[in-house]
């Protein structure tokens, strides 16, 4: 999966800027943590799978020329922190062809990779720190 660097930038609270090549969204949590400006980080993770597999599901369908005419995803947690993905199908489809849709639905890229072990690797990053000889705030 290629992908671009994701940049996070710290804002009022816990607002945070996140920056993806031209793209700009806003992350926050809602109140009385955060300021609601924005869906939760968990929301985007949501957002991300719901996206991916609408976009597999559609790639699929075209490339077979099946008649689908709509497809909505609706994700979400449960009470017990399993991810719920609800994949809906519109058009003239036969049941092989939705059970074949279904099943792509599940194979998507961002699917595949939350479903595998996987590695984050944390790492510092050098940042310079603010030159104190130029800040007119700072008093001699």
């Amino acid at each position: 999966m290629a992908t671009r660097i994701v940049s996070v930038a710290e804002g009022r609270k816990l607002i945070r800027s996140v920056s993806v090549g031209a793209h700009h969204l806003t992350a926050d949590e809602p109140e009385p943590m955060g300021t609601d400006a924005g869906p939760t980080p968990g929301e985007l993770l949501l957002a991300a799978l719901g996206s991916c597999t609408s976009m597999a599901v559609r790639a699929f369908a075209e490339r077979h020329g099946w008649a689908l005419h709509r497809v909505d995803v609706a994700v979400r947690f449960d009470d017990q922190g399993h991810v719920i993905k609800n994949v809906g199908l519109t058009g003239e489809l036969d049941a092989a062809q939705r059970e074949q849709l279904i099943s792509v639905a599940g194979r998507c890229p961002v699917h595949r990779l939350l479903t595998r072990e996987l590695t984050i690797v944390t790492v510092p990053a050098l940042l310079a720190e603010p030159d104190a000889s130029k800040d007119d705030s700072v008093l001699s």
